[in-house]
């Protein structure tokens, strides 16, 4: 089976990362190898009668005998990082390089497990072993492009994992060629290829997720009260009433339309950066409210977990918490946009 980028990664900043980090046109470098028929250091001939000043500042340590790619053989491609898309979740790469997924909930596992037989079968494959528990893929081809047409292919153990309370995924790479040659494993193959099997496996969680969540967030998009509360510690924040993974596919819409310009997002820590500039006060007065009292500059939007509620605080740039009297401002802008 042929991955191609529309296919398994459309929509996905996967594509882009990719693209860039495993295209086998960029994998060699480009200049000539010269410098390996550079001859071995000689020792220094000091003429009779002269005296040489002895520095150890710049002595060169004695070569050991290299293990390892050289010349054409080194890799250069920028390393692959494993994609934080599934909630909560975090990664973890052992001694051998192959990639962990633990989950928050030890619950998620059926889902995730799930995930990962569909986008094995809807991408054709094949597997040797498939047991309640452990899958060993057939062959896999990574479509290659550029100047460089050999065929890399892997195949994979991934099996479901617990320690303790924790659960999760192990995927570990078992076998590599090229070009039809069965090559031996080193660290940066594992490294490099574990990862992008993982970031198949993620992207297809976040994408089922996603729709998920979009299809409730239009079911409830006009059922969110807003209204002001207190956190743990005592500080006034917004509470939107409904659950984090809906007002986190409704935010960006709704953030626009109350004048912030969002320039990015990361979901797995709740935060959203934005820029505000103020809406014409004839705006608000369409909406029944007054003007939201912030300064044209940007800031940082925390939303936070709390079951079937999201909190929702705003701090500078400089990690500063807005005067309450603008956070109540901003509480009544949202909650006038939700209800309109």
């Amino acid at each position: 089976m042929i991955f191609t980028p529309k296919r398994v990664l459309a929509g996905s900043v996967l594509l882009l990362l990719t693209a860039c980090s495993n295209n086998e046109a960029l994998r060699q470098a480009k200049q000539d190898f010269k410098y390996l028929d550079t001859p071995p250091l000689g020792e220094l001939n000091v003429p009779a009668g002269s005296q040489l000043p002895v520095l150890n500042d710049y002595d060169i340590p004695a070569m050991t005998q290299y293990q390892g790619p050289i010349g054409s053989q080194v890799d250069i491609r920028p390393p692959v990082q494993v994609l934080a898309l599934i909630p909560g979740a975090r990664t973890d790469v052992d001694n051998k390089g192959n990639v962990q997924i633990w989950l928050a909930k030890p619950e998620d596992l059926t889902r995730l497990w799930r995930v990962t037989n569909e986008m094995l079968v809807q991408n054709q494959v094949a597997t040797r072993v498939q047991t309640g528990d452990t899958i060993e893929t057939d062959w896999i081809s990574w479509e290659q492009s550029g100047d460089d047409n050999s065929d890399v292919k892997s195949r994979y153990v991934i099996r479901q994992v617990n320690e303790g309370r924790q659960a999760g995924l192990d995927i570990s790479l078992v076998e590599w060629q090229r070009g039809g040659q069965q090559l031996e494993i080193d660290r940066a193959l594992v490294d490099r290829y574990s990862a992008l099997m993982t970031n198949l496996i993620t992207v297809q969680y976040d994408e089922e997720l996603r729709a998920e969540t979009l299809r409730i967030a239009q079911e409830q998009i006009k059922q969110i009260p807003v209204s002001m509360g207190r956190d743990r510690s005592g500080l006034p924040v917004i509470i939107a009433r409904t659950t984090f993974d809906v007002f986190w596919e409704r935010a960006p819409s709704l953030l626009d339309e109350a004048g912030f310009t969002l320039d990015s997002r990361n979901r797995s820590q709740g935060e959203l950066m934005v820029k505000f500039k103020a809406e014409d006060d004839e705006y608000w007065e369409q909406l029944g409210v007054k003007p939201i009292r912030l300064d044209n500059r940007t800031y940082r939007i925390q939303l936070g977990d709390l079951g079937n509620r999201t909190s929702i605080n705003i701090t500078d740039t400089q990690g500063k918490a807005l005067p309450e009297e603008a956070l109540q401002s901003l509480a009544v802008g949202l909650g006038a946009l939700l209800a309109n």
